[in-house]
């Protein structure tokens, strides 16, 4: 089946790829010419574990190329992706300006019958206004589909080949059927296509994951109020998660959610309700509560100094919003860095990946170091943003030389409070009881 995809995002990119996989004939349409010559010369502008070598050996087998051209790659299309970003707007509103652009460009090249699929977090509605859009500039008939995606950034080509489940909203069995064939592959281990109206579809993707970002906010919340009455919110946590009702998915504390998906979509369903009368008050508190938690470390490490951090050297391990991504959209990092900063502190940052991206946005404002333990050196206290596997099981001997004050602030809890207390630590997470004091027995 020939297949084009139009944005080489993530959702773009991994999507398309997995399907030339699969044996289709997939064209990926990108409007940014640097973006389309760098996957052309074998480059890829994301990182995703995984993605490159497919890519590669797509681009080499023919199946998978990458294009500017609308003509080019919606001629002869049978469905049509688009994947494209829906930035929120002022108000926190989905911004549908890529969305339409991409349907009136693509209206003079499509083929009778084919399925325009609206793969991009989009609100309720916007289908519609999608197929609007595209009759506005043809009378070639076409079918109209919603296609949400559930792809995690980190574990996306793995999210897409073994997917929990394909949603697909349409108003014809007809588009369905088309959109069944495509994913057929990728459902052999009787996974379901769960086909539905076209608004229903809509809202899967942000109810989804609109409940994923309360499980975080709601766990966070938690866990402060542990560290207030000396609970522990990992002993917590097993306690609840063990509820078959509850679960353990989405409910580890730390300093709050970041990302493209679960900042955006909250918003922007928040907006969805407003707009049509509801009160969003749980979204607006969700939101609420992750923007406060994205403060926890930099409220523990100026207290622990007495309100004066000027001076200071903290060492930041982690910047991207999750393990193995380099996106840093909405990252706790940044809220964290520009604190310290904004109080005087020296910042020393680390991460694998995300780098880059950082020194785009903070320059040389920060001190950046290829290895984590480099930035420690010379460092009044550790911060622990993002829990990449290299930082698990560091050599804490080697990182207490290497400090000024062995003292570490663990925003994901990466660490056993009492074997860091015997290595000489001071430790703080998230969420956790304080330790008891040790009594003195007394001379008889």
């Amino acid at each position: 089946m020939k297949v084009t995809m139009i944005g080489t995002g993530y959702v773009g990119l991994v999507t398309g790829t997995c399907f030339a996989e699969s044996g289709n004939e997939v064209t990926c349409l990108d409007v940014d010419q640097k973006k389309v010559d760098l996957l052309n010369n074998g480059g890829i502008p994301i990182y995703e574990p995984g993605l490159t070598e497919l890519v590669k050996r797509n681009s080499a087998s023919g199946r998978l190329t990458f294009s500017t051209s609308y003509e080019e790659a919606i001629t002869g299309a049978k469905c049509v992706f688009i994947c494209v970003g829906t930035p929120q707007d002022d108000n926190g509103a989905a911004d549908l300006k890529y969305v339409q652009s991409a349907a009136e460009s693509m209206a003079p090249y499509l083929e009778p019958s084919a399925v325009v699929i609206c793969k991009s977090t989009v609100p309720v509605g916007t289908n519609r206004r999608v197929r609007e859009w595209i009759q506005a500039k043809t009378d070639t008939p076409f079918y109209s589909a919603s296609n949400p995606e559930f792809l995690k950034e980190g574990a996306a080509i793995d999210d897409f080949t073994k997917p929990d489940r394909v949603v697909v909203g349409v108003d014809d069995e007809e588009a369905a059927d088309v959109v069944q064939e495509l994913y057929k592959p990728f459902l052999r281990t009787e996974k379901p296509f769960i086909s539905m109206g076209i608004e229903s579809a809509e809202m899967v993707k942000y109810a989804a994951n609109c409940m994923l970002a309360t499980k975080i906010s709601f766990i966070n919340e938690i866990a402060n109020i542990c560290e207030k009455v000396n609970a522990d919110i990992n002993e917590v946590r097993k306690g609840i998660g063990h509820d078959a009702r509850i679960g353990f998915s989405f409910l580890f504390p730390g300093v709050g959610y970041g990302g493209s998906c679960f900042p955006k979509d909250v918003r922007a369903l928040a907006a969805v309700a407003s707009d049509n009368g509801v009160s969003p008050r749980i979204l607006r508190t969700v939101d609420e509560t992750n923007d406060q938690q994205k403060n926890v470390l930099f409220n523990k490490l100026n207290d622990f100094f007495g309100g004066d951090l000027s001076g200071k050297t903290v060492a930041v391990w982690g910047l991207s919003f999750k393990p193995r991504t380099d996106d840093i959209r909405e990252a706790p990092s940044l809220v964290l860095i520009r604190s310290l900063l904004k109080a005087g502190a020296l910042v020393k940052a680390s991460d694998p990946v995300a780098m880059e991206n950082v020194k785009a946005e903070l320059g040389d404002q920060v001190t950046f170091c290829d290895h984590h333990y480099d930035a420690c050196d010379g460092a009044d206290a550790l911060a622990i943003v993002t829990e990449w596997n290299e930082f698990r099981n560091p050599d804490f001997d080697y990182i207490k030389l290497k400090m000024k004050s062995p003292v570490i602030f663990d925003g994901r809890n990466l660490y056993d409070r009492k074997k860091m207390a015997k290595r000489g630590f001071h430790y703080s997470g998230i969420g956790l009881s304080a330790l008891p004091v040790p009594t003195v027995a007394s001379e008889s």
